[in-house]
């Protein structure tokens, strides 16, 4: 729907019930000398608090999902990172018999197979061979927790592409690749913009021989262009744009012309039937989104996101209480996950939590060196950077191509201060533990999210054979537990994290 759950905000900007009407309109401008063919490109099963209620509280209800690819008349389905968020069981639940979908390289360990659907499908239109291959960012165990992919290899994305190419070009007169990944390199210059851990092999796919268009995803950005003569799309976030790529074929079914484009679906009304067949789980969702959990005061608030990183914030404070009560653990850490975030009121709903911490996280406590914790800041204190007029900024890094803003942690329980006169590596300073220095050669346990845990947005220091404890339960349902078990809870702004060695404050709205 075109509803993000906030309230009382709002963004009407999204949702399935308008892109179904630009994917009509589309159909609609068909021609008998047309064939479409329409791709679903991953991230359909998890990704709102309405999938959320389906999983946890309305299993039933998942039958909308199938329903709602057969009213969108999707060609092809692929899998998405986010569809192992509720467990590998539940996933097979809701898409091991769809026929629609293709997964060329996330493989059963035992059999070397796709564990569900098939590599490629080749379709059958206007007197034309189309075949597509789907693949998968193999990054998936680098953030997955481990019971929710047992029994899964996930090959590197390129060099089953390869192999599948050599199998059915000759069979087909289109080869278009779907892929549920993005980019690490401009796709200009070639040149790396983000660590190449294999994460985003967009750039790699289209080196290769064979393929006539490429579909991406994952990274959320706004993509339409040509690499190496290849159309390319990336269709942003939420079904906010569609990616259209057009080529035209000549008498003998070769490539004379390409284009690659995005709709903006918010130009376009909402599906009727779309907006029908999802209200009833809606409004269900919405009952069990407003039930109240407790109170938390009046200062949990963030109308100045940028502001919240600089200093701390009680909302993030909360977040790292709650981490640390259930992990039992005197250090936490957490992120902003991005500007959407805006705080809680005082009477707190399961909507405010889930609208705030977005992300199905569970709880692991890993024992880290002070070393580790101090070599962790250092890559927390790049997040910002004074530029030439003495001002404090968000680092473009992190801004371009994609926002990066929960690859930023502010921590609880230590104190510690970023000096921005300082090279990068050398900023954190006056870090203490209860008053002490922080010791470089003493363990200590520290409590984050899963996510991080593997040392994933660039920190190494992370590791999962660091892990001592793990709490299977999603950090939601921790931050409700522990407003719950605190009924007069009032969390005080920090003034654990301190900045200097700029002059003025950059963006603070």
């Amino acid at each position: 729907m075109a509803d993000d759950f906030r309230r009382p905000l709002s963004n009407e900007g999204l949702g399935l019930t308008r892109a179904a009407t630009a994917m009509k309109m589309l159909r609609a401008k068909t021609t008998q000398d047309t064939a479409l063919v329409t791709i679903e490109n991953g991230d359909f099963i998890q990704g709102s608090p309405l999938t959320d209620f389906i999983q946890k509280d309305r299993p039933e209800a998942a039958s909308l999902y199938h329903q709602l690819t057969q009213q969108l008349k999707y060609d092809i389905r692929v899998l998405g990172n986010h569809e192992f968020n509720y467990g590998r069981i539940y996933l097979e639940e809701q898409l091991a018999q769809d026929p629609l979908l293709v997964n060329a390289n996330i493989l059963d360990t035992g059999t070397g197979q796709p564990f569900i659907g098939k590599p490629y499908r080749i379709i059958e239109r206007q007197g034309l061979k189309i075949g597509v291959i789907g693949v998968t960012t193999s990054y998936i165990p680098h953030w997955e927790q481990p019971k929710h992919i047992v029994g899964l290899t996930f090959a590197d994305p390129v060099e089953i592409t390869q192999w599948y190419i050599k199998e059915i070009r000759s069979q087909v007169d289109v080869l278009v690749v779907a892929y549920h990944g993005g980019f690490a390199r401009d796709l200009k210059t070639g040149v790396a913009i983000e660590p190449l851990t294999g994460e985003n092999q967009g750039y790699e796919l289209l080196q290769l021989d064979g393929i006539d268009a490429l579909v991406t995803g994952h990274q959320h950005r706004q993509i339409a262009q040509f690499v190496n003569h290849i159309p390319t799309t990336q269709p942003g976030y939420r079904a906010d744009h569609l990616g259209v790529i057009e080529l035209k074929l000549d008498q003998d079914h070769q490539v004379t012309g390409q284009s690659a484009r995005l709709l903006t679906t918010k130009e376009f009304k909402k599906n009727y039937f779309i907006d029908q067949l999802v209200k009833p789980t809606q409004a269900a969702a919405n009952q069990w989104l407003d039930q109240v959990v407790g109170r938390v005061g009046d200062n949990m608030g963030i109308d100045q996101p940028f502001l919240a990183r600089v200093k701390g914030h009680p909302f993030l404070s909360l977040v790292n209480q709650a981490q640390m009560a259930a992990g039992h653990t005197q250090i936490a850490a957490t992120a902003l996950f991005n500007d959407e975030v805006r705080g809680l009121h005082d009477q707190v709903t399961r909507r405010d939590i889930m609208t705030n911490y977005i992300y199905p996280n569970t709880l692991v406590v890993e024992k880290l060196t002070g070393q580790d914790i101090k070599d962790a800041l250092e890559i927390n204190a790049e997040y910002f950077q004074v530029d030439g007029d003495g001002e404090l900024v968000v680092n473009p890094h992190y801004l371009e191509p994609k926002l990066q803003h929960y690859n930023y942690d502010v921590w609880t329980g230590i104190d510690y201060t970023f000096d921005y006169r300082q090279p990068v590596g050398q900023r954190v300073v006056n870090l203490t533990f209860q008053g002490q220095p922080l010791d470089l050669e003493q363990h200590y346990e520290v409590a984050m999210n899963n996510y991080r845990a593997n040392g994933a947005g660039g920190f190494p220091m992370y590791r999962l054979d660091k892990v001592v404890r793990e709490i299977q339960r999603e950090t939601p349902s921790l931050i409700s537990d522990y407003i719950r078990q605190h009924p007069n809870l009032h969390i005080p702004q920090p003034t654990n994290l301190s900045i200097v060695g700029y002059r003025t404050l950059g963006e603070t709205k």
